[in-house]
């Protein structure tokens, strides 16, 4: 019989807890274990916070608690953890009154402060099953996503004192994927990212930002003109200063991005396309997290910078064909083009020009690219039409190529997508060079496309939705890559919702083990199909067909990350996890 007094709730006798060191009570259906140690009762969550086993098969003893299957050890008095792969448990104050055992079972320590914590722990020791707990248990408490993510960007661009790597970049990936997801996929999402940034600064050293110069009436334009030379020289401690200065004299985020991407368009295409990808990644994430992450955000981008493969240093980019040299010239005549169709309204064929560009003449791609211009086409708009034919590589890339070639086209397109999303934040003719490297880098590519896949064009379904059940067990098996882009062709062509095709495709890619690449694929073709279904909506199916085709050449894969998440939500919902 359970008696309730003030707050404490009366579990047991006292006498039935003598003899036996521990019993179980439940009051209000919650299990608690009591034990009595020394003259003193202890009461506790019977649940292990690790994995669930309950603490009354553990023992005490020098007042730890041990849970044995895991032998996760706990102050018995605190609930306090000595093992941080575990977690704190629930401590219970504990009255004897006229021999009756009382508990206050309203203590709780699964407060969001406390989530949030437990997500620094895991971020800090490595720890996926502690960071998928603490993002599953902030999303259901009715924290915005944006929280945790902010707490994986702080972290991140602290202690990965390098620059900006892979971690990160997954992490701004998978937050931009949310929209795209049905909701019961966004902690999936974000356990991705965050738990990609603490496996990618494992072992790092923390950085530290340089001092502002002590002149702050330094204006931008001078800063910008001293951080394009420190890149030139290929010096990073010089650049970051650039950057801390400049944010410290007010520069905005149009300011800061026009110093980067003219930076990282001064030469080309750096590191495969892989530097003004996260240099995107990094604004994308401070708007995503806030400004008070910025000087940590951008400085991380400088040695991407200047540490970074320049293509003109690649023989591919000079012979047979001097590439660069037809850039350089090209460059000479992008501000008049872009000069000259401002006040120009014209229609484009969006899909003539994408076979230009998929054809393999670089110096009449370059003449198309300024002719596009100077006809009134924005930068933007030609960037966009850029990354669509980066994206039609993939969608005819011949499996009888080398599976890594697969990373050749995606590289690409990744940079083009980069390309696109900067321009809509700064139109600057230096960020316009970036079309003309990605074009470049379609017509390099073309060798991916011989032989050449076709466009898959299915019959029509009755019904359409029937086939996303048999996208996702086609996803079981490998070499599925054909397979997988008739099939979005024909769910589109029959009538059905991009939106639940885009979520289906999202929850496969999240069930896999992390790919960088291909999160980066498949939040790029969302992003590249949202845009062209506005422009050319006959055409935005293809970049679907290309995403689809992507995620099957890389599935399945163990899905080991996959079991770890379920874990913690079969814990979060309080499941018994060593019962059948």
């Amino acid at each position: 019989m359970i008696l309730k007094k003030d707050s404490f709730v009366s579990v047991a006798r006292y006498e039935d807890l003598q003899g036996k060191g521990s019993i179980t009570v439940h009051p209000n259906g919650k299990a608690i274990v009591l034990f009595l140690y020394g003259d003193r009762v202890y009461a506790v969550d019977n649940r292990c916070p690790h994995m669930g086993f309950p603490l009354d098969k553990g023992s005490v003893e020098n007042g730890i608690l041990t849970c044995h299957w895991h032998h996760a050890r706990f102050d018995l008095a605190s609930g306090g953890a000595f093992d941080l792969w575990a977690d704190d448990i629930d401590a219970f104050p504990v009255e004897l009154r006229d021999g009756e055992i009382y508990i206050d079972i309203q203590a709780n320590g699964n407060t969001v402060e406390h989530q949030r914590n437990r997500l620094r722990d895991g971020l800090q020791h490595n720890l996926s099953l502690v960071v998928a707990k603490a993002v599953i248990n902030q999303l259901w408490q009715g924290v915005p996503a944006n929280e945790p993510f902010r707490i994986g960007l702080e972290f991140g661009t602290f202690y990965r004192g390098m620059d900006w790597g892979r971690g990160l970049t997954t992490h701004g990936c998978t937050m931009n994927l949310i929209p795209y997801l049905d909701e019961a996929d966004h902690p999936l999402a974000l356990y991705h990212g965050l738990a990609d940034v603490a496996s990618d600064t494992a072992g790092m050293s923390p950085r530290f930002n340089p001092r502002p110069l002590p002149n702050a009436e330094t204006n931008i334009a001078t800063l910008k003109q001293w951080f394009r030379q420190f890149v030139e020289v290929r010096d990073a401690q010089a650049g970051e200063r650039a950057i801390v200065s400049a944010l410290r004299a007010g520069a905005d985020d149009v300011q800061i991005a026009d110093m980067l991407f003219a930076a990282a368009t001064d030469h080309r295409y750096l590191d495969a396309g892989h530097t003004l990808d996260f240099i995107n990644k990094a604004l994308e994430s401070v708007d995503l997290a806030g400004w008070d992450h910025a000087e940590l955000a951008f400085t991380s981008v400088v040695p991407n910078l200047t540490d970074a493969r320049r293509m003109e240093e690649s023989n591919a980019w000079r012979k047979p064909i001097d590439l660069v040299l037809i850039l350089e010239k090209a460059f000479l005549e992008l501000p008049g083009a872009i000069t000259a169709g401002r006040d120009r309204a014209a229609t484009h064929d969006i899909a003539a020009i994408t076979m230009i560009l998929l054809d393999d003449d670089p110096q009449k791609i370059a003449d198309t690219l300024l002719d596009c211009l100077r006809a009134g086409m924005s930068p933007v708009n030609l960037a966009g039409t850029v990354a669509y034919a980066a994206a039609r590589r993939i969608a005819h890339f011949h499996t009888s190529n080398e599976f890594g070639d697969w990373d050749t086209a995606l590289h690409t397109f990744t940079f083009a997508n980069a390309v696109y999303q900067g321009l809509t934040r700064v139109e600057s003719a230096e960020l316009s060079r970036g079309i003309f490297d990605a074009a470049m880098s379609i017509y390099l590519d073309r060798f991916l496309n011989v032989p050449s896949v076709r466009l898959p064009q299915p019959e029509s379904v009755a019904d359409p939705d029937a086939l996303l059940d048999d996208l996702e067990s086609m996803l079981n098996l490998q070499q599925q890559v054909n397979q997988a882009g008739t099939l979005a062709a024909q769910y589109l062509s029959s009538g059905g919702s991009p939106q639940r095709l885009m979520a289906k495709m999202g929850h496969l890619l999240l069930r896999e083990d992390r790919d960088f690449h291909t999160i980066q694929c498949i939040e790029a073709s969302f992003n590249q199909y949202t845009i062209l279904k506005e422009r050319a909506p006959e055409l935005a199916p293809h970049v679907l067909i290309a995403a689809a085709r992507y995620l099957a050449a890389h599935a399945p894969t163990m899905r080991s990350q996959l079991q770890t998440y379920t874990i913690a939500r079969r814990l979060s919902r309080g499941e018994n996890l060593f019962e059948e």
